[in-house]
């Protein structure tokens, strides 16, 4: 029993990240020129993210996940409303995201919110002639389709344990 208690967590994070990357490309498909691997990859990150050992933890990771997307998405759209893509630019855009989540006191967020900066940012460099606005809307939504696919799987999962390893 042992043995397959320590298969569930890979079988859950390997499968999560699968069904995430087949709906974040489909999705994407559906925006011509944005890039559907990246939407693949997105999704699949933030499910591989968002999966954790007990429900608790993925709800918590979850709702850390979709806050910091959408500041991370915020910041990058002011960015590259007003310049081009700029590693330079990258970093202070990353620096103000982390700056933001710690005057609205939820650093545990700062992290995703800077890796969403990245994404949105370098997706925009591979093509600037995206549109700003849809692009870090595409990579928010995104993160949400991996968020709402490790939530399901670990809900669904018979014997998902509902609180962490070594919680009494």
């Amino acid at each position: 029993m042992k043995r397959l208690e320590r298969l569930r967590l890979p079988t859950q994070i390997a499968l999560a990240a699968l069904v995430a990357y087949g709906i974040g490309f489909h999705f994407t498909s559906l925006f011509p020129g944005y890039l559907p691997k990246i939407g693949a990859i997105w999704s699949a990150i933030s499910a591989i993210v968002v999966t954790q050992n007990s429900k608790e933890e993925t709800t918590s990771s979850a709702s850390q996940r979709v806050l910091g997307s959408a500041i991370g998405a915020i910041t990058s759209v002011l960015y590259l409303t007003l310049m081009p893509f700029h590693p330079l630019g990258m970093a202070v855009t990353i620096f103000a995201t982390v700056l933001i989540c710690s005057a609205l006191q939820i650093q545990s967020h700062a992290r995703l919110a800077a890796i969403t900066v990245i994404v949105v940012m370098v997706t925009a460099s591979l093509d600037p002639a995206l549109n700003p606005g849809v692009n870090a809307l595409l990579r928010f939504a995104e993160s949400c389709i991996g968020t709402a696919v490790a939530m399901l799987e670990v809900r669904l999962w018979p014997g998902s344990p509902t609180r962490p390893a070594g919680n009494v």
